[in-house]
């Protein structure tokens, strides 16, 4: 059985699918660039139940901003017409192991659910168990969903020029190393390359393993050599707040339950005309 409390093995999560209180989301997202489509794989298979969470459709309509967090209202009438309550253990995947399905995680905490689970390797390793796969889209009953939303949880941006200008929490960036140092250039238009002073290098691909989360052990290491602290508060960021939350689930896994997610990330900084950015790749210690 799978030890962190975050996660749920494949073959756990198969001891309970159907149960009633039990929710299964399938919340894959790809970046243009992987040319996957994640509404046509979930249709053509996915974990019996599991109900399709879609990235770009469960937002705040009113931003410009990919992925930005909704309303709790809005947030609570869209996964209640999913068949989601906020007293169900609910259990997120993804298609590529360990990508988007941190983000739907952080999201259904951040608005107030208790029980939380990514499927630990996603839907390859539920693939590579051998478990059933379903390609019928179910129709659940909606459910009741009431919102607590944590305000604290997330970050906004006069929050974060503060804390860029104070320098006095850490700022975890989970951006390819290419995009973070300014070498690649960012893939949505008008967004300049870089990254925000003081910020620290932690591609989310470092915190995993064979498309899993790496034992605690391994994230230690991967903060250590990234130059961030666990035990003190840390701000993630990435490029529209997708893969920053890969970190945050690395950091409740290490014991930090005080973690935070810039929301807007490097989309809304990187395109704003007076934050600072910087390039380069940071000094080895």
């Amino acid at each position: 059985m799978t030890q962190n409390p975050f996660l749920i093995s494949p073959e756990d999560l198969a001891a309970v699918v159907g149960r009633d209180g039990v929710s299964i989301v399938d919340a894959s997202w790809y970046l243009p660039a992987q040319k996957r489509f994640a509404r046509a794989e979930y249709e053509a298979g996915h974990v019996p139940g599991a109900v399709f969470f879609d990235q770009d459709a469960i937002v705040d309509p009113a931003s410009s901003l990919p992925h930005t967090l909704p309303s709790p209202e809005v947030f609570a009438a869209k996964v209640g017409a999913l068949g989601i309550a906020d007293a169900d253990t609910i259990v997120v995947y993804d298609g590529m192991g360990l990508f988007s399905a941190p983000r739907a995680w952080w999201m259904f905490r951040i608005f107030g659910a208790k029980d939380v689970r990514v499927l630990d390797g996603g839907f390859p390793a539920w693939q590579a168990a051998g478990l059933p796969i379903e390609a019928e889209v179910p129709r659940p009953a909606p459910a009741s969903f009431a919102p607590s939303f944590d305000a604290s949880a997330a970050v906004l941006l006069p929050q974060m020029r503060e804390i860029v200008s104070a320098g006095s929490v850490q700022i975890a960036d989970a951006r390819p190393a290419e995009r973070f140092a300014g070498e690649a250039p960012e893939p949505r238009e008008g967004v300049r390359a870089g990254h925000m002073p003081g910020a620290c290098s932690l591609p989310f691909l470092q915190l995993v393993e064979n498309g899993r989360l790496k034992s605690p052990e391994g994230l230690r290491q991967a903060f250590a050599e990234a130059g961030i602290d666990p035990e003190r508060p840390v701000v993630t960021s990435c490029g529209s707040g997708v893969t920053a939350a890969v970190i945050n689930l690395a950091l409740e896994s290490v014991g930090n339950h005080a973690s935070r997610l810039y929301d807007g990330s490097w989309t809304e900084w990187g395109s704003a005309g007076d934050t600072p950015v910087e390039t380069g790749r940071p000094a080895k210690s």
